[in-house]
């Protein structure tokens, strides 16, 4: 793709300086080639620029004075990425139209402009909004509702009943609305004395788990992402809920009957066990782990590797193991370190006590 400096800043809503054509792409400052726009999105990146090229900078850098003969001049580089990347971005999805390879039911409503590729299964009474692209390879379910400008990535599994909102992005081997976790034991489980007793169990015994079958859906709101092989269960009776906007990342597992706020961030391999309700804006970093049936408030956020087992109030910020504020769990890191120094320091007190009392 070929595109002028004046073409990205129009896009960006950005100023420019110079005006050259970037034909290949962009590319970090150290690796950029000659026609290449360089990403200079930081102080740090500043010094790798090379003489004579082309970059994104932030508003007040002078380009001159690090040797660019071009520039995109922006007031927020690393927001400026995503229009850039979205200009540049090669991806390109089915051929419009159905291929004559697709599988789909006669009662399916396929919304105008749609394009459907090779090997897609789409079942009965499913609509699918304008201008979708379904990628080969997808399997959609009985039912399942799809808003408009829907982008479904090859692989993906969307099971019987989901309702999905418009502007939907589907990444690769992802599933919505396989079945929740959920089993029980016709007597006490040897999990529920636990939980009762804090570790306490009268008896070992044998036992068999019978299955509780998912009867409820997943409602997905509308701009929301989600990332390749995540999983979200549909609800034992009432639906799994995703918020407007929520963005989840490879590898994220939600369990059944959760609700996920809006525009919350949840980053790979983060889980959220069933039950559990999620504000918005939350953000979970990566290898987050949520108990379930407990309430994490509005605008929360967690650390990598937290693991999260009661509820947490509005705005906190947590790490750890378990969840504590950030500053305590820093705190309690440091105090850590220091128990060898404290140890040694013990020792040398003791014997001096020791010494004080021989010869007392």
């Amino acid at each position: 793709m070929t595109l002028t400096i004046a073409d990205l800043a129009r896009a960006l809503d950005a100023r420019f300086w110079g005006w050259l054509h970037c034909r290949d792409g962009a590319s970090e400052p150290a690796d950029a080639g000659p026609n290449q726009i360089a990403l200079a999105t930081g102080p740090d990146y500043l010094p790798k620029l090379k003489p004579g090229g082309i970059a994104l900078l932030a508003e007040g850098t002078d380009p001159e004075a690090y040797g660019q003969i071009a520039a995109v001049l922006v007031s927020r580089p690393r927001l400026a990425m995503a229009g850039l990347t979205r200009s540049f971005d090669p991806a390109k999805g089915p051929a419009a139209g159905i291929h004559p390879a697709a599988i789909i039911d006669p009662s399916a409503e396929i919304g105008e402009g749609a394009a459907i590729g090779p090997f897609v299964v789409i079942g009965e009474g499913v609509r699918i909004g304008r201008n979708a692209r379904i990628h080969s390879h997808v399997s959609i379910g009985d039912f399942a509702r799809i808003g408009d400008d829907a982008l479904i990535h090859a692989g993906a599994r969307i099971h019987h009943r989901v309702t999905i909102g418009a502007r939907f992005i589907l990444h690769s081997n992802a599933v919505i609305g396989g079945d929740g976790f959920s089993f029980v034991t016709p007597e006490k489980s040897g999990v529920e004395e636990i939980r009762d007793n804090l570790g306490e169990r009268a008896e070992i015994r044998e036992q068999r788990w019978v299955r509780i079958h998912s009867l409820g859906g997943v409602e997905i709101g509308d701009d929301v992402e989600i990332g390749t092989n995540a999983c979200i269960d549909r609800g034992t009776i009432r639906a799994t809920r995703i918020g407007r906007g929520t963005k989840l990342d490879n590898l994220v597992q939600v369990g059944h009957n959760c609700e996920i706020g809006e525009d919350c961030l949840l980053a790979g391999q983060a889980g959220v066990a069933g039950s559990t309700r999620v504000g918005n804006r939350v953000v979970l970093g990566g290898k987050v782990g949520v108990s379930d049936n407990i309430f994490i408030g509005d605008d929360v956020i967690a650390g990598g590797g937290t693991d999260i087992y009661t509820n947490v109030p509005a705005g906190r910020v947590i790490l750890g193991s378990p969840a504590v504020k950030m500053q305590t769990h820093i705190e309690a890191q440091k105090n850590i370190r220091r128990l060898p120094r404290l140890y040694t320091q013990v020792a040398q007190l003791q014997e001096t006590v020791k010494n004080l009392l021989d010869k007392g």
